[in-house]
């Protein structure tokens, strides 16, 4: 496995840039709820050493197996269905002892990258024919659609995303992206509407219903569904420029007042803004930033298409992934779950986040042929 691999190839500016952005985000979850920590901080070392043996291992050896790993991501989103643990309604974890807890969902965004860098180099040459694109929607229809029913809406949108970005890297004719723009435009006006008719079925979820609402008409819903978001930049504003520090105690504080719930996972931006200010929101978006201009400038020197892919799809999982978390907390898109990548307490998603990583510094370690 390691034969050909050349330690002056390793690219340390990456583990350096997630070693700090993980670090950072110990400490804010530490600030956030200290409960939390220890649970981190194991966690955290073991996602870091996973990273660096997945870095070792040719991504060629998880290519081979792409439909093996795409059986394996279904049967593990199936296996919610009757092993899974409900939580506020929904069914999207394993629970392991009393102790810890497993999210398939975010295992499905690294696994489903592999698959489609696969499946879209070996339909490179007919990528722009309608049933080619058919073919690929159906093959990522199926994870997505279980995850949409656990339900996970959030999720479900975040792979679409990741999914339609890789088309767009591996080639898609610029004809085709034109209509579909065209078709989406009235096709999501049609869609904000008709979620709002009482009798609407394409919603299940009256919860996430709300939510999209509230970021519809925010006057009507800020002392209900929207009332995390809007205390979300309250917290984020009081923190003004330098932020009230670190474990703040003030009585002004949003986060010891309780006014947000579960601040360390999908809103940790909040407790960044609040208590680091502005400095310290631009030091981790800068942060994340140069860790997705990484995986691109590794995406751009990849000897093949397959690992071209591999790293774009990370670069993109972890650069919309965090837009959405930030605009979540910000208020200019509608609350979601997802975390904010190596940041967020969560080690399902820290873990699929270092396999990420490590894929893209085993692709950095195989030079490209000229």
């Amino acid at each position: 496995m390691l034969k050909g691999y050349h330690l002056k190839n390793y690219n340390f500016k990456l583990v350096i840039l997630v070693i700090v952005a993980t670090v950072f985000g110990t400490i804010i979850i530490n600030s956030a709820d200290s409960s939390y920590t220890r649970k981190q901080i194991i966690g955290l070392i073991g996602c870091l050493l996973v990273m660096v043996v997945v870095s070792l291992i040719d991504y060629h050896y998880y290519c081979k197996f792409w439909l093996i790993l795409y059986g394996l991501n279904l049967i593990m989103l199936l296996g919610i269905i009757p092993f899974g643990s409900t939580v506020n309604n929904a069914r999207r974890w394993y629970a392991i002892g009393d102790f810890m807890t497993v999210q398939p969902s975010e295992f499905t965004k690294i696994l489903m990258i592999i698959c489609m860098a696969v499946l879209l180099t070996k339909l490179k040459e007919r990528l722009n024919k309608w049933y080619t694109l058919l073919a690929i929607a159906a093959f990522c229809a199926i994870p997505m659609y279980i995850i949409y029913k656990q339900p996970d809406l959030s999720t479900t949108i975040d792979i679409f995303l990741i999914m339609l970005a890789m088309l767009f890297v591996a080639g898609l004719s610029y004809k085709i992206i034109g209509i579909a723009i065209l078709i989406l435009i009235p096709t999501a006006s049609i869609f904000f509407w008709y979620i709002q008719q009482p009798d609407q079925k394409l919603i299940e979820n009256e919860y996430q219903v709300g939510r999209i609402l509230a970021f519809l008409y925010p006057q009507d819903y800020a002392l209900t569904t929207g009332y995390q978001q809007a205390n979300s930049v309250m917290a984020i504003g009081s923190g003004m420029l330098n932020g009230k520090g670190i474990n703040s105690d003030s009585l002004a504080t949003v986060k010891d007042a309780n006014l947000i719930s579960e601040q360390q996972t999908d809103f940790i931006f909040s407790v960044i803004g609040e208590e680091l200010g502005f400095v310290g929101c631009v030091f981790i978006i800068a942060i994340i930033l140069l860790i997705v201009l990484q995986c691109i400038r590794v995406a751009r020197k990849a000897e093949d298409t397959e690992g071209m892919l591999i790293a774009s799809g990370v670069a993109i999982l972890l650069g919309f992934q965090s837009f959405i978390n930030i605009g979540v907390a910000t208020q200019i898109l509608p609350n979601t779950g997802l975390p904010l990548p190596f940041v967020s307490y969560g080690l399902s998603s820290l873990l699929a986040c270092c396999v990420g990583i490590g894929l893209v510094l085993n692709i950095g370690l195989h030079k490209k042929k000229y």
